[in-house]
């Protein structure tokens, strides 16, 4: 009881963490921003109904107008340069006291040492700047500049600016004596001409910002109500505008509002909301499943991953959730687990895809309908062969699909997108390696599918040609288990190829000791130096060593399930009866008799358990009368179900009368009666002849 409740809790904790798990990772990694929930394009019909403005929002003007304005503003700037007046002065004055009292060499006569002071304060009243800044203002066309003395801005024409290289040679052309000019060589003028009019960055980045700013970035308003556009109007550019317009302030205004309040709040109720309706359906509808982590799990870690793979692909391209091979989900649940579980994940995931994409609605078509082709065309995956032909279907769902979308929507078929179909065929390109995926999950999760089952039931397999080997009754036995298991499965529409490898597995537990089983025996009974005890003893241990040689061969936990319940908790009768009717008075310990189980908890392995019974039971009998079938078959399965041994299984009452009636049909067919062929007379005689023929010549020799 304890252990029982330990367990529950435990399926609960796990349960606990893949919901909280699964929502956090949803959540993260929803789309950041709010996107728009429009696709329009210049120049094509609105897809949508009529459009209205909900609320006041203004025109924007598109880039290139706003760069033409801010171009044509710059343009017209006049850059500001600044004035330092005390230079002129103290280069002159510089000037005067190096070459006065013959300082530095040849003496420049009076006369021309005022004249060349004159000349440079002359240069500097007309204003000095660098090479650079001259070099600009001529590429850029500017006539005036705005020069700032004094923290006073006035304008300046640029014609009577000069650069330290043209201050130098207006100097030396005005000293026309060739002595005094060969010895102002010698004085390295240039060091006296410096800029005193400077490019003043600070000032000119601050007024240009203020005239961008002043650049108004609209052209118009909408105002609340206003009619937009209505459905099958041609985008025009204007319109075009007004709708990008309306885009950025709706998603200004959802940024605005807080993401981390509003929006955010929205989109977490409604992931909580469907991953909580998914545990709802499992909880009523799937509850093994559910208290088991290990498929919980599963199924919580295919709606997390495809569904961030879908929002990361929304993010880089437009329609780059379309690329996200969707169908992966449904294929890897129909193979481990069943269609409706499909088709329920698949919704989920759907829901919470479709927020992420460009067109909700015509993902969420596209998606449910490639869900179930592929469900409908992958029910059993056995061969590769199946996974080509269900990737063949779902391209063509898709495109069928989208192309009646589009022409239910648009009316064109003009109006196709070539992008489209481009990702699709990537989508189903990558889904063709879903095969190699299959291996992938058994091996992270212990799953047995299909393919695996067709590997096992291969009787060349070494551990069946080993039973076939040292076993050959029981193998015999075996074969005909699964062809009655799988022939009723397929009636009640079970898992027939699990029931056929189950059934082929059930008794290797009978290759350690094959001569204490019937069907293996030829004249000697090893049972008949022992008790009944220990042959009870040896009958039942065969479930415990076939456990064993499960686990040595490594055979997947269903295939072991089927060696553990075929027999459930019944008893080894024989024994039993046997030590019963020598033992009348005596207080029997039941357990030395009995299986230790437990029952079949699936109808796969109920149906494995009476097909195991009634094929021992047939080959005992003497009448194959269709009464005497029939007799034993519906005694057999009526001790099973009166014993309890199929409680834990979903086989309802109409299961087991559909597999009565295969049983009976399949064993009249084995158990047939032959007819006797009569012997060709005329061939008797003809063999006769010759042998009388021989005999005479031999007398006549």
């Amino acid at each position: 009881m304890f252990k029982s409740r330990l367990k529950i809790d435990t399926s609960n904790i796990w349960q606990a963490i893949f919901f909280i798990a699964a929502v956090t990772l949803t959540i993260m990694f929803i789309p950041r921003e709010r996107q728009f929930r429009y696709y329009f394009e210049e120049g094509k019909p609105w897809r949508y109904g009529l459009l209205t403005a909900p609320f006041d929002f203004a025109v924007y003007k598109d880039d290139t107008t706003i760069k033409h304005e801010q171009d044509s503003v710059l343009e017209s700037f006049k850059p500001y340069f600044t004035l330092d007046k005390t230079i002129a002065m103290s280069e002159a004055d510089k000037f005067r006291n190096d070459n006065t009292n013959n300082k530095t060499g040849e003496n420049i006569p009076p006369y021309f040492r005022s004249l060349i002071t004159s000349a440079i304060l002359d240069v500097y009243d007309k204003g000095i700047v660098d090479a650079e800044s001259y070099s600009n203002l001529r590429l850029s066309g500017k006539k005036s500049i705005r020069l700032l003395e004094d923290g006073v801005a006035r304008e300046y024409n640029t014609d009577m600016l000069l650069t330290p290289k043209m201050a130098y040679e207006k100097i030396m052309y005005m000293v026309y004596d060739d002595s005094v000019r060969k010895t102002l060589h010698t004085k390295d003028l240039n060091t006296y001409l410096v800029p005193n009019i400077k490019y003043d960055t600070l000032t000119n980045d601050k007024a240009r910002n203020q005239l961008l700013d002043n650049l108004s970035i609209s052209s118009g308003m909408i105002q609340s109500g206003e009619r937009i556009i209505d459905r099958g109007v041609i985008v025009t550019p204007e319109i075009y505008r007004v709708l990008k317009s309306y885009e950025k302030a709706a998603l200004k205004r959802a940024g605005d509002n807080g993401r981390s309040t509003g929006a955010l709040t929205g989109q977490s109720i409604i992931v909580v909301v469907l991953y909580s309706f998914f545990y709802l359906f499992m909880a009523l509808f799937r509850r093994r499943i559910f208290h088991n982590p290990r498929t919980l799990g599963f199924l919580m870690m295919m709606i997390t991953v495809v569904t961030l793979a879908s929002y990361a692909m929304s993010q880089r391209l437009l329609l780059g959730i379309y690329i996200v091979p969707f169908a992966v989900l449904p294929i890897m649940v129909v193979t481990f687990l069943d269609a409706r579980i499909a088709l329920y994940c698949s919704l989920v995931t759907i829901l919470l895809c479709a927020p992420a994409s460009p067109f909700p609605m015509e993902y969420v078509l596209l998606q449910v309908v490639v869900s179930m082709t592929a469900i409908d065309s992958l029910k059993e995956l056995v061969k590769r062969s199946q996974m080509l032909k269900s990737v063949l279907l779902i391209f063509i769902a898709y495109c069928i699909t989208y192309i009646g979308y589009t022409l239910l929507g648009e009316g064109s078929w003009n109006k196709l997108n070539p992008d489209m179909f481009l990702y699709l065929s990537i989508n189903c390109f990558m889904l063709l390696f879903s095969y190699l995926f299959v291996f992938v999950i058994e091996k992270l999760f212990g799953f047995t599918s299909n393919v695996m089952l067709v590997e096992l039931s291969d009787i060349n397999s070494p551990l069946l040609r080993e039973l076939s080997e040292k076993c050959p009754g029981t193998f015999q036995h075996a074969m005909q288990v699964a062809n009655l298991g799988a022939e009723a499965a397929n009636r009640i529409g079970a898992k027939a190829l699990l029931v056929r490898t189950g059934a082929l597995y059930h008794d290797i537990g009978k290759i350690s000791n094959p001569m204490f089983f019937t069907e293996n025996q030829h004249g000697f009974n090893p049972h008949t130096n022992l008790s009944y005890i220990d042959s009870a003893g040896i009958i039942i241990n065969h479930v415990q060593d076939g456990l064993k040689l499960a686990k040595k061969y490594n055979l997947p936990e269903s295939v072991k399930a089927f060696i553990s319940t075929h027999h459930g908790r019944t008893k080894a009768k024989y024994f039993y009866n046997s030590y019963k009717n020598e033992h009348p008075d005596e207080r029997i310990n039941e357990e030395a008799f009995t299986y230790p189980g437990p029952r079949p908890h699936t109808k796969e392995e109920g149906i494995m358990m009476m097909a195991d019974v009634i094929e021992a039971k047939s080959r005992s009998m003497k009448d194959y009368s269709h009464e005497a079938i029939s007799k034993m078959v519906n005694s057999t399965i009526n001790e099973i179900v009166s014993e309890g041994e199929l409680n834990d299984t979903s086989l309802s009452f109409r299961d087991v009368t559909e597999i009565r009636e295969v049983f009976i049909t399949r064993l009249e067919s084995i158990y047939h009666p032959r007819i006797s062929y009569p012997e060709d007379k005329s061939k008797k005689a003809e063999k006769e002849t010759p042998a009388e023929d021989e005999t005479s010549l031999e007398a006549e020799s």
